[in-house]
């Protein structure tokens, strides 16, 4: 699973977080004056990959700049993030990624390459409104209790995450502590690859977004058992982890995506790039997006930064309580 890397030249942003304002730091009238980077820590193809390529259209269309997508997959997406602390500091180079490489990396990966509190501004972000949890046809599951008598039957469960620590992997070792499963979790690099191994049942089952899981779910090779977070307009009956008896913090969480530059970048043109990310949640093409993601947004600064202060609180208490530790 080798990850792919694939540029679009299609928009131009950057934005700010941190502090809790923004000032004019200096006159940047003229940015930007060439084009725009925007990593993604994961291949191309995933939601967070998609969230970039439509904000970044939108990006170009505005400032007038084209945008570069570059995915840098690999490592739970330390790979791309780290590349995105280290470049220059000018708005050139926008990260966009999702919450496990900002939180759970903290508790998984051993001697992180960057402080996801010190190193970034985060600008705006996105958020989900539940994830389904997907279970392979194989399992014979319709519903979680199904699904944990099927774990039980078996030696060992394969599962699938898309890193250490992310939501799927989070999920699955939370339900192993409650409902003692034995569990073999399998590491993809991306939604697509991991689902694509549910669909040819060489796995048990997974978890993720709504748009990544639908294929697996239409075909009939993957049956949705359950949902983190609320209940899916796309399947309105299938009830939470909560509604089923499944106890945990991260069954309450939402995934998010967030835009960031790095720390020191201008104020005013972090606010510039800022923006014009939140004003890109009024363009049809971008709200039809979030909608067939069933993803809301862009939150605003200060809502990103208390969502992102509150979520990290909460996932550090689960990552901590249900054991992980950097692999």
């Amino acid at each position: 699973m080798n990850p792919t890397r694939r540029r679009l030249i299609a928009a131009g942003a950057g934005i700010l977080a941190a502090p809790a304002s923004f000032t004019s730091s200096s006159a940047q009238g003229s940015f930007p004056s060439k084009p725009i980077r925007i990593v993604v820590p994961y291949p191309a193809g995933g939601q967070t990959d998609g969230i970039a390529r439509s904000f970044g259209d939108f990006l170009s269309r505005k400032l007038g700049q084209p945008v570069v997508v570059d995915n840098r997959g690999g490592a739970g997406g330390t790979i791309g993030v780290t590349e995105v602390k280290r470049a220059a500091p000018d708005g050139y180079t926008i990260l966009c990624t999702i919450s496990s490489s900002l939180i759970q990396n903290r508790i998984t990966v051993k001697d992180l390459p960057y402080d996801p509190e010190k190193d970034f501004t985060y600008l705006t972000m996105t958020t989900s409104i539940g994830g389904p949890v997907v279970a392979a046809e194989k399992t014979g599951a319709t519903n979680l209790e199904q699904f944990i008598a099927y774990a039980r039957k078996v030696d060992k469960l394969n599962w699938g995450a898309y890193g250490p620590g992310s939501t799927p992997h989070v999920l699955i070792e939370t339900m192993a502590k409650q409902y003692g499963l034995k569990v073999e979790v399998v590491q993809y690099r991306g939604e697509a690859a991991m689902f694509a191994d549910v669909t040819a049942q060489v796995l048990d089952g997974a978890s993720g977004s709504p748009a990544a899981a639908a294929p697996v779910i239409a075909s009939g090779k993957g049956r949705i058992i359950a949902v983190v977070g609320d209940r899916l307009p796309a399947y309105p009956d299938v009830p939470t982890m909560t509604e089923q008896g499944a106890v945990g913090g991260s069954y309450e969480t939402r995934a998010f995506a967030a835009f960031a530059v790095p720390a020191a970048t201008p104020k005013d043109i972090a606010k510039k790039l800022s923006d014009t990310l939140i004003e890109a949640g009024t363009d049809e093409k971008v709200k039809q997006l979030l909608a067939n993601y069933l993803i809301v947004g862009p939150l605003s600064f200060e809502a990103t930064n208390a969502r992102f202060k509150r979520d990290t609180e909460v996932m550090m208490a689960v990552l901590k309580e249900i054991g992980l530790k950097p692999e």
